[in-house]
């Protein structure tokens, strides 16, 4: 308090005695009340298809308490012993025109040490509004996970997306049984293109042929249906992954990746890809597996850049579960790592449902194992003809985002983030698309011995 107007106060009440006294306290008593008040570190919004979140971060847990209200839809959130500043006033300007599902917020002083928050929706949603401990970097923080009343069919969009790849892979059948189909079906084989030195044709050839025709491409499927491939690009939101010495956020260049290899899966005229994050929002790894499961996946490629204590740690590296222990200490590692990823990406424990993702992290089986392996090998054996490898083999471990019990299910690290010369190549967009064909070559390696089975029920 102000020296002045201290003895004025205390001037004012000396005729009252003790009771000044205790006035005098309770005002100073309010003062401390003020300058303890929580400290607003930061706001963050992520919106996307499937939810929308905002995270307040503070130095103190925020008591919360909240309203649905409708005609019009909208969130009511009170947070009290916080006051308006600056950095919640921020919030009202990161709303995007494009988040599907708030339309904007306001912010007010509603009591002296209460905020209300009022999110105007853009459609009715299920709100799930928790806390978080301090992880990482993070300190607290109070989360508002926005969902939609009726969430998007991923199978249905896929399929739609695919409708015209799926006709003309359907008007293939039927062909005399000189074509290559028939000739795949028949030999067990799959055709092979020469390269013009007569080796093993490279990537970039590969796929070449098909970027620009299509109806071209599907004479040489030999497929009868379309396989799709499952692309998980790691981290994400609140999740940056690791982190380069240069500032590289590891969810940033993973994404990248993955939407070139989307993009070349693409223009195979057998494949269809799927992405289960196409931004940069946090998705928890249980959800991850169930995604690709709702999409039939035949594949399952989650894709990340490895990090580690010491810099010197540089090559790609893939990886496939293992129910019996980790094939080395840096797989077991790297697995825990990969896991964390719930903590600091943040997840609602109370109302995650936890028997479903224990069954879903806890079917998996030896046939998923053995032909995640497979693909795993060769993957690993065509980014090996271009980048130097950290283990020249498939390692094993319990990552849990590879837990699908029937999807054939593998991680890539593309190369070491942490390593100042191997971040600088990871920013580089030749070497990720040359990660993205090897990538490519390497799956349709594995199919063209092992074509995908019948659709499940």
């Amino acid at each position: 308090m102000d020296p002045k107007r201290r003895l004025v106060l205390e001037h004012g009440l000396k005729s009252m005695g003790s009771l000044g006294v205790l006035v005098l306290l309770l005002t100073e008593s309010e003062l401390v009340g003020a300058n303890t008040a929580a400290k607003l570190i930061g706001v963050r919004i992520w919106p996307s298809e499937d939810y929308t979140r905002i995270t307040l971060e503070s130095d103190q847990v925020l008591p919360i308490s909240h309203q649905l209200l409708s005609g019009p839809d909208r969130l009511v959130v009170d947070i009290e012993g916080l006051q308006l500043n600056p950095t919640l006033k921020d919030l009202v300007a990161k709303v995007k025109p494009n988040d599907p599902y708030v339309s904007q917020i306001r912010v007010g002083q509603f009591q002296p040490t209460v905020v209300r928050l009022v999110f105007d929706l853009k459609e009715a949603v299920k709100p799930q509004l928790f806390s978080l401990d301090p992880v990482a970097e993070y300190q607290h923080r109070l989360v508002f996970d926005l969902y939609p009343t009726n969430p998007p069919d991923p199978l249905m969009q896929l399929v739609k997306e695919s409708a015209k790849k799926e006709k003309l892979l359907l008007e293939t059948q039927g062909k005399k049984d000189d074509d290559p189909i028939a000739t795949f079906a028949k030999s067990g084989s799959t055709p092979e293109t020469k390269s013009e030195k007569g080796g093993r044709p490279s990537v970039a050839q590969g796929s070449a042929s098909k970027a620009n025709d299509l109806s071209g491409a599907q004479q040489r499927i030999p497929f009868k249906r379309l396989v799709t491939i499952a692309l998980d690009p790691g981290h994400g939101g609140e999740d940056p992954g690791a982190i380069g010495a240069r500032g590289s956020y590891e969810k940033n260049i993973v994404l990248s990746i993955a939407k070139r290899l989307k993009s070349k899966i693409d223009q195979e005229a057998s494949m269809r890809p799927f992405l289960t994050r196409e931004g940069d929002y946090f998705v928890p790894l249980h959800r991850r597996v169930s995604k690709a499961r709702q999409v039939e996946a035949d594949l399952f490629i989650s894709i990340h850049a490895d990090a580690f204590i010491e810099p010197r740690a540089r090559g790609a590296s893939v990886f496939a579960l293992s129910q019996q222990g980790a094939t080395s200490s840096t797989a077991r590692w790297m697995a825990n790592k990969e896991n964390s990823s719930d903590l600091i990406g943040g997840i609602n424990i109370k109302v995650k449902d936890k028997q479903v993702a224990h069954l879903l992290l806890d079917m998996s089986t030896t046939a998923q194992i053995n032909d995640s392996l497979r693909v795993g090998n060769s993957v690993l054996r065509n980014i090996g003809d271009f980048a130097p490898l950290h283990k020249n083999k498939v390692e094993q471990a319990g990552f849990a985002v590879l837990k699908a019990p029937d999807i054939p299910s593998i991680l890539i690290e593309t190369a070491f983030i942490s390593n100042p010369q191997e971040e600088k190549r990871l920013n580089d967009e030749g070497y990720q698309e040359r990660i993205a064909e090897a990538i490519l070559a390497g799956i349709n390696d594995y199919f063209s011995k092992n074509p995908p089975v019948a659709r499940r029920g």
